[in-house]
């Protein structure tokens, strides 16, 4: 049996960041994701790997644009302004193909905001906050173990599809402290060669890794490429977890932190008395709509608890689709709901 390890949520997914063979790692620091630049700092170069703290944000995407054209697996991490100068470099290893990871521990916003827990990054995160018509997929995870193993199916889902690939936790997940077993380390030398990277054209033709075609109908053909392979990740890729859904009379739908949250409260209605389960989406893209639209049809109400205005509230209420009530609870500004707060809402809503 492997050994556990006491890990903050941004150390665990480092050290399954570098596990996974991660090989170039490019940041600048921001709390409240520091202590993972921290990580890769002290362990990178001591095993051969690359660690730069960029002079910027937007330094540190294009070098992850740049390693990841070289075939290796590469990562970057942030919170929420730091993401938000990322974007451009984001759309632009989605157009080119580049596989990658992107780390957003989110903090409260807009602008400067705080650096307390929050979730008002969804948006940003699941309907393409860069330019043009791109996805990535996006992994809400809700305890560290799950941050770490994430983290190690991020890499593969990004090489297998050749997409960017975020982790989207916040402020709460990245501090907390919990018992982590740790997969085991791959050799990077192991992985599938990349035959379509960037490296050198020595008795081959050269691979040639852009997003920029000024002709409109081939730029269209690229996009229409973009649109099959986010059609194929629809089909296969989409990952939720429900909790005493089959009897309920009133689901939870809530991602991450909260989520884990919104456990303890449906515990605290179950022994009230009251009939209550959890729908919890992994995959934020591609979002879960029919798996939650088949609890919609047998129960009557679906409230959604976020750390937001209601962002993935908008998810939740295209799946229901007036199949049940929709009514949202959520906290803003770095306030997070607490068992009670949501225990409260769920009296309110089960009448």
């Amino acid at each position: 049996m492997a050994l556990r390890q006491l890990l903050r949520g941004n150390e665990a997914i480092a050290e399954a960041a570098i596990r996974a063979g991660c090989m170039c790692y490019f940041a600048y620091p921001i709390t409240p994701q520091a202590e993972l630049l921290e990580h890769m700092a002290r362990n990178m170069p001591r095993l051969g790997r690359t660690f730069i703290q960029a002079e910027s944000e937007v330094a540190a995407i294009s070098m992850v644009y740049g390693a990841a054209s070289a075939g290796v697996r590469t990562m970057t991490s942030s919170s929420s302004p730091g993401i938000s100068l990322k974007q451009e470099g984001i759309s632009y290893l989605a157009g080119s193909n580049l596989p990658s990871v992107i780390v957003n521990v989110v903090r409260g916003g807009p602008g400067l905001g705080n650096i307390a827990p929050s979730q008002c990054d969804y948006f940003q995160a699941t309907k393409g906050g860069g330019h043009g018509d791109y996805h990535m997929i996006v992994l809400g995870p809700s305890t560290v173990p799950e941050a770490a193993q994430l983290t190690t199916l991020a890499f593969d889902l990004a090489d297998l599809y050749r997409t960017p690939v975020m982790i989207l936790a916040d402020g709460l997940l990245g501090q907390m402290l919990e018992p982590v077993e740790l997969p085991e380390p791959i050799d990077p030398a192991s992985l599938p060669r990349k035959e379509w990277a960037a490296t050198g054209a020595a008795g081959r033709d050269p691979n040639i890794i852009l997003s920029f075609d000024l002709g409109p109908d081939n730029l269209k053909r690229m996009n229409e490429a973009l649109q099959a392979k986010y059609r194929e990740i629809r089909k296969r890729e989409i990952r939720y977890e429900e909790s005493d859904v089959a009897d309920a009379d009133l689901v939870i739908a809530a991602y991450g932190s909260t989520a884990r949250i919104a456990k303890s409260a449906l515990q605290m209605a179950r022994a009230e008395g009251l009939k209550v389960g959890l729908f919890r989406p992994i995959t934020l893209w591609p979002f879960p709509y029919d798996a939650l639209r088949a609890v919609a049809d047998h129960v009557d109400t679906v409230l959604t608890v976020e750390m937001s205005a209601g962002q993935m509230w908008e998810d939740v209420r295209l799946a229901v689709a007036e199949r049940a009530k929709t009514p949202f609870y959520g906290e803003m500004g770095g306030v997070v709901p607490t068992p009670r707060s949501i225990l409260n809402e769920v009296r309110k809503d089960a009448r």
